[in-house]
């Protein structure tokens, strides 16, 4: 199987708003969101990367130069902020060639790079990778919604309840 990533182009938005959002039952994922990704691509607010099995989308994953919220805002540490395969496409290599070329593509702008990860089961294979991969926590502990959660502080298990991490480049 070869895996090639390369930039995002035009042509991609119908088919990652296709694959994502109808095929695989991901409603935020629609051709407005994919659309906005692309605008940011092209004037450099966001950096895009699309990974290809053959032919075919597999993945994409996108970088912000800097984060406004969560753990590591304002600090012009580059932020992985939106990273999935497709679900035919996982444990085959997609997601480690995906982050290969954001990885590179970070070290131009700085020594370190940081992501927030989900904590629910679903992001378990993110969370091994991620590790796998030398990312660590920061120590902040908890947050929800761009925000620091208190202890005991009651909150929901859902895509914005994540951990931050971060690696050495």
């Amino acid at each position: 199987m070869s895996i090639y990533v390369r930039s995002m182009q035009v042509e991609d938005i119908d088919i990652l708003a296709e694959e994502f959002g109808i095929k695989q039952g991901w409603h935020d994922k629609t051709t407005e969101l994919f659309t906005m990704y692309f605008d940011e691509h092209i004037s450099s607010k966001r950096y895009v990367s699309v990974a290809l099995v053959g032919d075919s989308i597999a993945g994409y994953a996108t970088l912000l130069p800097n984060d406004e919220i969560g753990a590591f805002a304002n600090r012009s540490i580059p932020v992985v902020c939106d990273f999935n395969v497709l679900k035919k496409f996982q444990r085959q290599g997609v997601g480690s060639a995906l982050m290969d070329e954001i990885e590179k593509t970070a070290k131009q702008m700085s020594n370190e790079i940081c992501l927030a990860v989900g904590l629910y089961k679903d992001y378990g294979t993110a969370q091994r990778m991620y590790v796998k991969r030398g990312y660590v926590p920061d120590g902040s502990g908890v947050w929800h919604n761009g925000r620091n959660l208190q202890p005991y502080e009651a909150c929901v298990n859902d895509d914005d309840l994540v951990l931050w991490m971060s690696k050495t480049l």
